[in-house]
């Protein structure tokens, strides 16, 4: 509902109008926020009925004006040219397998050979190759017999190890479907059935289950900061959650139901929950208010063993801690210092988009996900328009000194910083929903802020968002899975593919080392060791106060 309101002249701005007008502005606000909830729904319920939800049709762009100091169709410059476009030799670094040299047959008379000029053609060669072993049986002198070995690279099973990284490769970092894959297979006159198929994309696959739980174990060790991030999933006909955590050396998916703080703080431990009482786990409980008596209870009952998920449970019923609140913290504590025990730093920065499930350890917020409220603000006369953009430039602009502030520490900016900061929030504009933002930014200012102790930790959540986003793209191509194996699968491909672009190996040699188990590429966790000692940070120290 769009309403333009009369405009009213300085000397008649009572207090009781400007009360009314902000009365107005929240109603319009709110019945904003409450026709998109109601158009969301209606597009859920015609998809449920197998209907097509209201399309999302973006505005024309022809006629927006060209960026300042470009000319209409020639936005990247006067040459013309998109960055990273420049002349390369294309063929450097090519392996070549053939060579052949080509001559003319019938050479007029008096032609002098000058010299061989090269031309590159690149192909691939995809045919099934099958190999029948006769393997020899003999008899023994005590009756029994033996059979001869297969050969050292062959992998269990009647299908190779190549073929199987191929079905692998398509699946899990093509996104093609089971159904394409299998006509695919059989375009290749590969003899596989629909079981077959299933079973080698989901059954036998604990060497890479393990391995995704080490890389995140050994990442979080590592690490000086992780950034975390989440999107709706389907899994059996359910709507559950994908949540990602990882940074610059890993990145690490995992497939729940809920979403909650406790969720959160199993999927850091890999699904392996740890409940521990120590000094991180005392200091989470009186944080957050836990009672005096509880904080007692399980410190004298817990001391210095560490719990799995159903000797937690056996614990707290033998303590009488029965209360939501108090089940709630005291599982998450436990859970802190659990990860504390195995390795992870009580220091390490958490950054994520605010959302309360991730506000462990030391968090930072995302300076986008902070400013984007803003952006979805509707304007109702050009005075909040102003004032919007007004804002919005403000922020960008001290966003650009703080990103100035990470690459080059000085203490001396720090308090002027925190002051500008303060300045900034404490800002009242003509518009209330901007105060409202203004607000929310004041309240997570140490959150926000948080480069100023930790320089090494990023300003924004892109990185993880990027990651999700792999996630999202494979969900809209094969919708929900329908059993654990396939959950499983689906989250530790993910991660595997996203950690091995990360650390520079090529997903399709990973999977035929680890299927034909060949051992030439290390562990991931490894490789993460190694690149986590030579990347790191010269800004990750604490910035002292």
């Amino acid at each position: 509902m769009k309403m333009d309101l009369p405009e009213i002249r300085p000397e008649e701005r009572t207090p009781l109008v400007e009360s009314l007008l902000t009365i107005i502005h929240e109603l319009l606000d709110r019945n904003r926020q409450l026709e998109e909830t109601v158009q969301q729904l209606r597009d859920e319920i015609a998809v449920l009925k197998g209907q097509k939800p209201r399309p999302q049709i973006k505005p024309s762009c022809l006629e927006s004006k060209p960026p300042s100091g470009s000319q209409q169709g020639d936005s990247a410059g006067k040459s013309g040219k998109r960055p990273g476009s420049a002349k390369r030799s294309k063929n450097q670094e090519l392996t070549i397998h053939e060579e052949r040299r080509l001559h003319i047959d019938h050479l007029p008379e008096g032609a002098v050979f000058l010299r061989y000029e090269p031309y590159v053609v690149q192909d691939l060669v995809i045919e099934p190759h099958n190999t029948r072993y006769w393997r020899a049986r003999y008899r023994l002198a005590d009756g029994t017999s033996i059979l001869a070995p297969l050969p050292a690279d062959v992998i269990p099973g009647h299908f190779g190890s190549t073929l199987t990284s191929f079905i692998l490769s398509q699946h899990y970092d093509a996104h093609v479907t089971r159904p394409l894959l299998l006509q695919q297979l059989h375009d290749f006159d590969v003899d596989i059935s629909a079981g077959q198929l299933d079973h080698i994309l989901t059954e036998d696959k604990e060497l890479f289950h393990e391995e995704k739980l080490e890389l995140l174990l050994v990442g979080l060790m590592v690490s000086e900061w992780v950034g975390t991030d989440d999107t709706g999933a389907r899994h059996q006909g359910k709507n559950y959650y994908c949540t990602t955590v990882g940074n610059d050396l890993f990145t690490y998916f995992e497939t729940t139901a809920s979403k909650s703080r406790i969720n959160f703080l199993e999927v850091l431990h890999g699904g392996q929950a740890l409940y521990v009482h120590n000094a991180t786990a005392v200091a989470y409980w009186q944080q957050h208010g836990l009672a005096r008596a509880v904080i007692e209870k399980l410190c004298q009952a817990l001391g210095d063993r560490q719990l799995d998920a159903s000797g937690w449970q056996a614990c707290l019923k033998e303590l009488e801690i029965t209360g939501p609140l108090h089940v709630r913290l005291a599982t998450e504590g436990a859970l802190l210092g659990g990860l504390v025990a195995r390795g992870v730093s009580p220091d390490l920065n958490v950054l994520s988009d605010g959302a309360p499930q991730f506000v462990v350890f030391v968090h930072a917020s995302c300076w986008v996900h902070a400013e984007r409220p803003l952006q979805r603000l509707l304007p109702h006369n050009e005075e909040h328009r102003a004032a919007i953009e007004k804002v919005r430039q403000e922020i960008w602009d001290f966003y650009q000194d703080l990103k100035a502030f990470r690459a080059q520490p000085d203490v001396g900016q720090k308090p002027i910083l925190e002051a500008r900061f303060d300045t900034f929030c404490d800002q009242r504009t003509a518009y209330p929903s901007i105060n409202s933002v203004l607000k929310e930014m004041r309240e997570h200012k140490d959150d926000l802020l948080r480069v100023l102790d930790r320089p090494e930790v990023p300003l924004h959540n892109n990185g993880r968002e990027s990651d999700i986003r792999e996630y999202v793209k494979r969900r809209k191509i094969s919708g929900s899975t329908r059993n654990e194996s396939g959950r499983r699968c689906r989250d530790t491909f993910a991660s595997l593919k996203k950690t091995c672009r990360k650390l520079g190996v090529v997903f399709w040699d990973y999977l035929k080392d680890r299927v034909g188990r060949l051992g030439k590429i290390p562990r991931l966790g490894d490789l993460i060791r190694q690149r986590a000692g030579e990347t790191q940070s010269p800004n990750a120290q604490a910035v002292l106060t």
